[in-house]
């Protein structure tokens, strides 16, 4: 069970919300204006924000830069009508974990849910030495890359690249975001990245085109699935 703050203006909508996540036994909370929203964030314990981005009073993504200026952490999914790429290019660099575009399936919204809520409890915990995701094992202390018990050998970046998909499996990272955590802002481009990451495939993948450990979300960045 969560503390889940709901963030939209539509009442309809607001309400289907509340009635899914009371059915998850989630504790709901809901609020129709940006503004209502951050107040509540500050004052009260919240364990996951679904956000709408046309809210009255200001763009949604204000709510999202406003918070990651004093969380990191708290799991923000985005639900939205708008369906432009650069507006989810715009929320992932801002910091969502998850952007799901109106009219969405319940179902749907309730497996992010959950999957965003495990994720974020794991990154509370003490970093394992070791990440585990099927076939592939990553050990930290060793600074070592193991398929199905063989070692991978990779190259300094493509290690770095690996491990940030790994800490964030399960959310799409932008281009921007693992070239600015790689390689510093401006050390990279989108084109050079490609690179990297056709080597990282070659290496771990059965089938780099099959996409099983990591997905392209074209035009946006890229995504380790939990296997």
């Amino acid at each position: 069970m969560a503390d889940i703050l709901v963030i939209e203006d539509d009442k309809a909508i607001q309400n289907l919300l509340k009635i899914a996540l009371k059915q998850e036994n989630h504790t709901v909370a809901a609020v129709r204006t940006a503004r209502e929203g951050i107040d509540y964030v500050v004052k009260n314990i919240v364990d996951l924000i679904v956000l709408d981005l046309g809210l009255p009073d200001m763009d949604g993504i204000n709510v999202v830069e406003t918070v990651r200026g004093f969380s990191e952490n708290l799991p923000i999914i985005v639900v939205s009508a708008r369906d432009d790429e650069n507006e989810k290019i715009k929320c992932l660099d801002a910091g969502i974990n998850d952007y799901v575009q109106k009219p969405f399936s319940t179902a749907e919204l309730m497996a992010r849910i959950r999957a965003a809520l495990r994720h974020s409890a794991a990154g509370t915990e003490t970093q394992a030495s070791t990440f585990t995701n099927g076939r592939l094992t990553i050990d930290y202390a060793a600074h070592s890359v193991f398929l199905d018990d063989a070692e991978v050998h990779l190259t300094n970046y493509e290690y770095k690249i690996l491990c940030l998909l790994a800490q964030n499996v399960g959310k799409t990272l932008t281009h921007n975001f693992i070239i600015s955590k790689v390689w510093g802002a401006g050390g990279n481009d989108a084109s050079g990245l490609r690179v990297f990451m056709a080597g990282i495939r070659r290496k771990i993948e059965k089938d780099p085109f099959l996409q099983e450990l990591i997905r392209t979300d074209v035009g946006v960045g890229y995504r380790m699935n939990k296997i």
